[in-house]
């Protein structure tokens, strides 16, 4: 009998083609479906992977699948396959929003060794196939290390704090996911999350990584990031700043132009913050337990998959 949360049969049914399978060599993986229950079942209420209910199967392995997955970019992959799948369908709407949220974290999150992390060792009886092509988007080992800034996390007057940066589709659902210590600027994050942006295509073709049109905040109004959208090519709305705009009236002639600004198009940013907001439902999300900042990564990208699984 399903429980709360768990995934239904229609999900299952997306989901299930996709994951790895066992080549019989190294043993068989414990049941997909059982196991990921469990992860979802922790990323909704953020209890501790000790306190698993027994249904899910041994807490360990839960908590080393996870793990795993997080390291090892399969969690990225699932998520690239069903936009695909969703892309492929005409389901996927390309007007992007960005922005980002800060995360508290919980004490319990600081003190991860300063050592970068090892990537544990890929068994051959699962471990996702990724194309030549987008291996440069999976390392062979996670980022981290150094202290608390390699961990992506950051010091604030409330304490250790994390910024999730999200660019969304015109859906409410995330098309690409970056975490970074909480005092990060988010004008210096605006590349790094559009070049995250990669939807595979079902067929031949490269991955799509350009959208019909880009909005954002004053947060993002710089001169930097409207030569990067007008290098691409890419439309975009980013409200100027007062400073901004008296510097330019200043300036006369020489100030330039006034970047477009389409009032209608604006309006459909509230996608993005939509999106952040269905993010923080899940309660591992809303509040960083995780150590290393990959495995927190891994966490909010398996919160993404669901919702597009359950769009």
């Amino acid at each position: 009998m399903l429980s709360r949360g768990d995934l239904t049969d229609a999900e299952w049914a997306v989901l299930g083609p996709l994951l790895p399978v066992s080549n019989n060599r190294c043993g068989r993986w414990r049941d997909h479906r059982q196991v990921i229950n469990g992860i979802i079942h922790r990323l909704g209420t953020g209890v501790q992977w000790r306190e698993l209910p027994e249904p899910f199967g041994p807490r360990k392995t839960v908590h080393k699948r996870h793990l795993r997955w997080s390291t090892d970019g399969t969690w990225e992959m699932l998520l690239q396959r069903v936009q695909a799948a969703a892309d492929a369908g005409g389901d996927l709407d390309w007007n992007v929003n960005v922005d980002s949220t800060s995360v508290r974290a919980h004490q319990h999150a600081a003190g991860a060794p300063k050592k970068p992390p090892t990537t544990p060792p890929r068994s051959s009886k699962g471990a996702p196939q990724i194309s030549p092509s987008a291996r440069a988007h999976h390392p062979a080992a996670p980022a981290g290390g150094g202290g608390a800034p390699g961990e992506a996390l950051g010091r604030s007057r409330g304490g250790l704090t994390t910024k999730i940066h999200v660019a969304a589709e015109g859906r409410c659902r995330p098309l690409s996911l970056l975490v970074t210590p909480g005092q990060r600027a988010d004008c210096t994050q605006f590349e790094p999350v559009m070049d995250k942006i990669r939807v595979p295509r079902t067929g031949l073709g490269r991955p799509r990584r350009t959208p019909d049109s880009v909005s954002a905040d004053k947060a993002y109004s710089n001169r930097k990031i409207r030569t990067y959208l007008r290098k691409r090519g890419i439309r975009h709305v980013i409200p100027e700043k007062k400073d901004h705009k008296a510097a330019r009236l200043h300036r006369g002639s020489r100030g330039g132009r006034p970047p477009g600004f389409d009032k209608d198009r604006y309006k459909d940013r509230n996608t993005v913050e939509r999106a952040i907001g269905k993010l923080k439902q899940f309660r591992a999300v809303a509040t960083r337990y995780a150590k290393r900042g990959y495995v927190y990564l891994g966490t909010v990208t398996a919160a993404a998959l669901l919702i597009w699984l359950r769009s």
